[in-house]
């Protein structure tokens, strides 16, 4: 099923960094599986890889080199690493969690697993982008993190951020109803 947490977990690898992010997505996946979670501990695996490979391409990239750039180039990594690494683990790790053969989830990885983690990863990356920058806003004006050592991002900057995460977004949204409709 889809989760919104991924947006809000990178927010916070961004904000603090890639090992930081492994530890909250390590830390809700934990409280997933102990709450509201009826996967357990396979479920709990699966959710913390999938975060980890979204989320780690993106904040070490904009670690390294904290742009708009580098950010879309991240977040464009992160989707391809969580669709290839979840299709292999899904591969892996599904027949003994559904109790399914193989074979069988071998015949799902192209048209179930490959659609799901894009859409998921295009929506959480649209979204990330989308809702970063006045959550940080909020963030520095309440004192909660240091101010910004950068200049401010020019309104063209700000404009072409909204406009991509949005095309994103919708693309993801459009796809999502295609696999439904068709699937």
């Amino acid at each position: 099923t889809y989760e919104p947490k991924d947006v809000v977990i990178l927010i916070g690898a961004f904000l603090l960094g890639p090992l930081e992010g492994v530890v909250i997505s390590g830390v809700v996946s934990l409280i997933e599986m102990v709450t509201i979670s009826s996967t357990g501990p396979i479920g709990m695996l699966m959710n913390f890889l999938a975060t980890c490979t979204f989320i780690l391409p993106a904040a070490f990239l904009y670690r390294k080199r904290r742009t708009l750039k580098s950010a879309v180039v991240g977040l464009i990594l992160g989707v391809v690493t969580l669709t290839a690494a979840m299709l292999l683990w899904n591969y892996l790790v599904t027949p003994y969690y559904l109790l399914i053969p193989r074979e069988t989830v071998k015949n799902m990885l192209l048209p179930v697993f490959l659609p799901f983690n894009l859409i998921k990863g295009g929506i959480n990356a649209a979204l990330t982008l989308l809702i970063y920058k006045p959550v940080v806003t909020v963030l520095r004006k309440t004192g909660m993190i240091p101010p910004s050592s950068q200049q401010e991002a020019q309104k063209d900057k700000k404009r072409f951020i909204y406009l991509f995460a949005s095309l994103l977004l919708i693309t993801c949204i459009v796809a999502l109803i295609l696999c439904q409709i068709l699937g």
